[in-house]
C-alpha cells in the first residue's frame, strides 16, 4: 500500500501528480480522508445518467472516499461532512487542502 499525501495544494489534481510520479497506472484508492476549505462534486439528475450537475461548495469539510486510478487517470467519490451534520457526496472533481491534510491509501493492481 502507498499512502499519498496532499497538504496546501489542490487535491485531485496533487493526487494526479504523485501518481504520475509513482509510476502508477493502474490502482484502487482504498480510502480517501482530511478537510478541505472547498469543493466540487458532481451527481447525476434523476432521470439522465449520461448528465452530470456539477456543484462547487464554498465551505470546510470533513471528507471521505475512494477511488480508483485507471490507465494513470485518478478517479474519486467522496462524502464531504459540512456544517450541521450534512453530507454532500458524489464525484469529486477539486477540493482545496489548507488548514489540515488529506490522505489516499493506494493499492496499486496489476
Amino acid at each position: 500500500m502507498i499512502v499519498l499525501e496532499v497538504r496546501d495544494d489542490e487535491l485531485v489534481s496533487s493526487l494526479q501528480r504523485q501518481v504520475k510520479e509513482a509510476g502508477i497506472e493502474n490502482a484502487a484508492i482504498v480510502s480517501l480522508i482530511g478537510g478541505v476549505e472547498d469543493f466540487t462534486i458532481s451527481t447525476m439528475p434523476l432521470n439522465d445518467a449520461t448528465s452530470d450537475t456539477i456543484t462547487t461548495y464554498h465551505v470546510t469539510a470533513e471528507m471521505t472516499g475512494n477511488g480508483e486510478v485507471v490507465d494513470g487517470k485518478v478517479h474519486l467519490h467522496a462524502v464531504m461532512g459540512v456544517q450541521g451534520d450534512e453530507a454532500k457526496a458524489g464525484h469529486l472533481h477539486q477540493a482545496t487542502v489548507k488548514t489540515h491534510f488529506a490522505r489516499a491509501y493506494v493499492i496499486p493492481t496489476v
